[in-house]
């Protein structure tokens, strides 16, 4: 299955810099060199990309204005051998949130997009989806690690990721259609399975999400210096 190309691509605002990494002294920023000089840039996610961000690893920046910013740029493209990976872990949302209102997922077709960041209980799930009276709860998850065409989520130990599967679960109990979609912002994967051996608390709830009815789907992206699109669904596997 495969969305709309032009309902899902998300176009970087002006001309990528390229840099290369240098190291990273805290999860959301990285220091580089570029055009001769060392400078740092922010880093949009709190995965660790111990794999992906490695001293010399090629990277591209995007200028970030703001009066408030510690830095003028932001990190969002690392290579990893020949595949461009986006590392920004919002960009699966505002992927997801054009796809989704323009009725471009074929698994959720029919449904309307009805509030983005929207309250089940005391939990917040990324998309609110409607269809007549029925209510369908959906959580974005971006990934990053791909290891012999296997994409692996999560890359670092998450409770909140586990928590997020529980209240899928809730929501699913509770008569309402709940989904969960993995997001690889790389194009280089075949398939898409938790990462036991690292978070095996996850791949337990993952497990259990499942048997209770959640739907887990996992779509790969099309990655350039231009932009981002949502490109096809790719098997999940226990």
């Amino acid at each position: 299955m495969c969305a709309s190309e032009s309902n899902t691509a998300i176009l970087f605002p002006s001309t990528l810099t390229p840099a290369t990494f240098l190291h990273k002294p805290n999860r959301f920023v990285a220091v580089v060199e570029m055009a001769g000089e060392t400078v740092t840039a922010h880093v949009p996610t709190s995965s660790r990309m111990r794999e992906l961000l490695t001293p010399g690893a090629a990277v591209w920046l995007a200028p970030m204005a703001g009066a408030r910013r510690k830095t003028a740029w932001s990190l969002v493209l690392a290579r990893d051998g020949e595949t461009l990976v986006s590392v920004d872990a919002l960009a699966p949302n505002r992927l997801l949130a054009r796809a989704l209102a323009a009725g471009a997922v074929p698994e959720f077709a029919g449904w309307a997009l009805a509030r983005r960041e929207a309250f089940f209980g005391r939990s917040r799930f990324d998309f609110l989806l409607a269809r007549g009276e029925r209510r369908g709860w959906v959580e974005a998850k971006s990934v990053t690690l791909v290891e012999d065409g296997t994409a692996l989520f999560p890359d670092a130990p998450t409770a909140r990721g586990a928590r997020h599967l529980e209240e899928l679960i809730a929501a699913r109990r509770d008569g309402c259609r709940a989904a969960a979609l993995f997001i690889i912002q790389r194009a280089d994967a075949a398939r898409f399975a938790p990462h036991r051996a690292l978070d095996p608390a996850f791949a337990a709830a993952l497990a259990r999400a499942r048997a209770a009815g959640v739907e887990v789907y996992a779509y790969r992206c099309a990655v350039t210096q231009d932009g981002i699109t949502l490109g096809d669904r790719v098997t999940v596997t226990a």
